[in-house]
């Protein structure tokens, strides 16, 4: 039985997941410049999302909800806790370094090990959404965080330029709302850049080339997603 088990999850570990899973794991490996079919330059941002594997899977029966868990990278076992070693060895996998999961209307044809390749998925033309957290900043002012113009550098002010200004109202409650915009720590926080454009699915390097910028500094995991906006693609 245990080397029936081990052959078949050999066996899903060189099999395509289904296409119906529009969403991949990977990395922001930088930005560059491409040319398109027109000879029109794009400045594009490279994410490495092979290779990407199934980890886990959800369902509504077990889990209460339907979801497949994608991992990327590799990961030694000795650097992770019992219980998440355990899981990777009971299903015959290499450790993932990222896993994330993704929601799923249903999840059948799926299967622990299946290879996720961007080319089954994106084509140039879709547009994603790419999630990702941004580059931390540390603590800043009110001009870096919020964008505040600062006060006027005139009329005998010293040293108010840079003030955010008036931060509460003393006649009617006397103290500071919550919620109000002031100084304190800057970026590393969750951003979603929806429907940005796929210029280049390279399938040797496993890299989507997708246009603009997307959040994170290099080195980071985002997801990139189908787009939940209607319009799924430029090319009609």
């Amino acid at each position: 039985m245990a080397d029936e088990k081990i052959e078949t999850a050999a066996t899903a570990a060189i099999k395509e997941a289904p296409a119906t899973l529009r969403a991949m794991l990977g990395e922001k490996v930088g930005m560059t410049q491409v040319f398109d079919e027109s000879g029109q330059v794009h400045g594009v941002s490279v994410v490495k999302v092979s290779p990407c594997k199934v980890t886990n899977i959800r369902t509504k029966e077990r889990d209460g909800y339907t979801a497949v868990c994608l991992g990327y990278g590799d990961k030694s076992s000795e650097k992770l806790c019992k219980p998440l070693a355990g899981q990777f060895k009971k299903a015959n996998l290499t450790p993932a370094k990222h896993q994330r999961e993704f929601r799923i209307g249903s999840v059948d044809g799926f299967e622990i090990g299946q290879t996720v390749s961007p080319a089954a998925r994106f084509k140039a033309g879709d547009f994603v959404d790419v999630q990702g957290v941004t580059k931390g900043k540390g603590f800043g002012g009110g001009m870096k965080r919020h964008g505040f113009h600062g006060l006027p550098a005139s009329h005998g002010a010293s040293d108010k330029e840079r003030s955010p200004g008036s931060l509460a109202c003393q006649r009617s409650l006397g103290r500071v709302i919550p919620g109000q915009r002031m100084a304190g720590h800057t970026g590393q926080i969750t951003v979603t850049v929806s429907k940005v454009k796929v210029i280049k699915v390279d399938s040797e390097t496993g890299c989507i080339y997708i246009n603009g910028s997307v959040p994170g500094a290099n080195g980071t995991v985002v997801n990139v997603l189908e787009t939940s906006k209607p319009r799924k693609s430029a090319v009609k």
